[in-house]
């Protein structure tokens, strides 16, 4: 592959590169010297589910790993127990170790549906390893890199400062420690959103400190989510999880907005872009079709060709013939009263009571097709019960 051809994929969809100069002659350099870059991507592990926004940069690592460099993915243990002020207006809340060690292993299984993890491909660090180690005057050394008026530059910090909010001192040694992963591992390139520049050009301040070369820093867009307003988040309720189902995955892209297909086509593909235009120009391709195929790739990708034909199956009968599904999981219950909120838990449709009252506000409930206004209502299951939240989930009760 040529040098244009290579700096083509990897700067798709990115939206800042420091500097596209800068990555090209590193990439001669890594060439003529037959040595592989080194790609970094820390994940603080504050919880234990990624969704499809946290892949758009990870995918990204993947097209450096394919073309033969080394991606070294910090699972940041030791910074996750600070959190990470970006984007925050108020200070995160910190995790124990526990929390965090959980969380980690979840996060390195499902990072691994993208990632090549086999051996020589794939280098996976813990932060506590150095940061761990860190004492008093070694903390100390590295506080002094930075300076308050730097740190004040970063937005979030400026707004809370002008507020009269409080920022914890702790929060300023966030960027200070990611930048010193990238010392410890002697990073070539560090990916992240655009949430992360700071803290990433931080990393490039203290590898210059410490006479290294300074990393590139390539940011990627923050993937809207599926109201097609705010970033997709799991507390907004408005993501597709890499663990979701087959099913629940495909209905979820087929709700997306025609908008959004562009986005998530770049972002979430390997298409060519210019096949991608073609697909979200309504006048050479309709938009239900390009949607559809949007849904079977992105399944495919976490499930694989057969999933993302059987959930193109699925949604046409429940949602385009009007059907009720052949194959919804069956639930046993006792045949006792129950609010209406919890039994939208019991039946794992939703993940809390407070979800589930949200959802029957919405008017997103139905059971045997009658759609549920009070999340107090008092039910009964019988047999053969059925129970609907959304357009995708269901569940049909038997009596114990």
């Amino acid at each position: 592959m040529t040098m244009t051809e290579q700096l083509e994929i990897l700067e798709r969809g990115a939206v800042e590169i420091y500097s596209r100069e800068a990555l090209k002659d590193r990439l001669i350099e890594a060439d003529q010297a037959g040595r592989p870059l080194r790609v970094k991507l820390g994940l603080d592990p504050t919880s234990p589910d990624i969704h499809l926004g946290h892949t758009v940069v990870l995918r990204k690592l993947r097209q450096f790993q394919d073309l033969g460099h080394t991606a070294v993915l910090i699972i940041g243990d030791y910074t996750a127990q600070i959190g990470d002020p970006t984007g925050q207006n108020t200070t995160r809340p910190m995790l124990n170790a526990d929390q965090i060690q959980a969380n980690a292993e979840t996060y390195f299984k499902q990072a691994g549906k993208i990632l090549d993890t086999s051996e020589g491909k794939l280098e996976v660090r813990h932060n506590s390893e150095w940061l761990g180690a860190i004492d008093l005057a070694g903390l100390i050394k590295l506080t002094s890199a930075m300076t308050v008026a730097r740190m004040l530059e970063r937005d979030t910090f400026e707004i809370r400062y002008k507020k009269g909010e409080p920022i914890g001192i702790h929060e300023f040694l966030y960027p200070l420690m990611q930048g010193h992963d990238s010392v410890m591992i002697r990073a070539d390139v560090e990916l992240g959103g655009t949430d992360q520049t700071f803290n990433n050009l931080v990393g490039r301040d203290l590898q210059k400190i410490d006479h290294q070369k300074p990393q590139i820093v390539m940011t990627l867009p923050i993937l809207v989510g599926l109201d097609g307003v705010e970033k997709m988040s799991k507390s907004k309720g408005n993501y597709i999880g890499v663990t979701d189902e087959p099913n629940d995955m495909f209905g979820k892209v087929m709700s997306i907005s025609d908008e959004l297909m562009e986005n998530y086509y770049t972002l979430l593909t390997d298409l060519p872009l210019d096949q991608v235009k073609r697909l979200v120009d309504p006048a050479q391709t309709h938009p239900k079709e390009a949607k559809v195929c949007l849904g079977k790739m992105i399944v495919d990708q976490f499930h694989g060709q057969d999933a993302a034909e059987g959930a193109e199956a699925h949604f046409d009968k429940v949602f385009k013939q009007k059907e009720i599904p052949d194959d919804m999981p069956v639930v046993t219950l006792a045949s006792a009263p129950m609010m209406a909120s919890k039994l939208l838990v019991a039946c794992n449709l939703v993940a809390s009571g407070g979800e589930g009252k949200r959802m029957v506000k919405q008017g997103g409930v139905s059971v045997d097709g009658q759609k549920i206004n009070d999340a107090n209502q008092e039910i009964t299951p019988t047999d053969g019960m059925v129970v609907q939240v959304g357009k995708r989930k269901f569940a049909r009760l038997a009596t114990q």
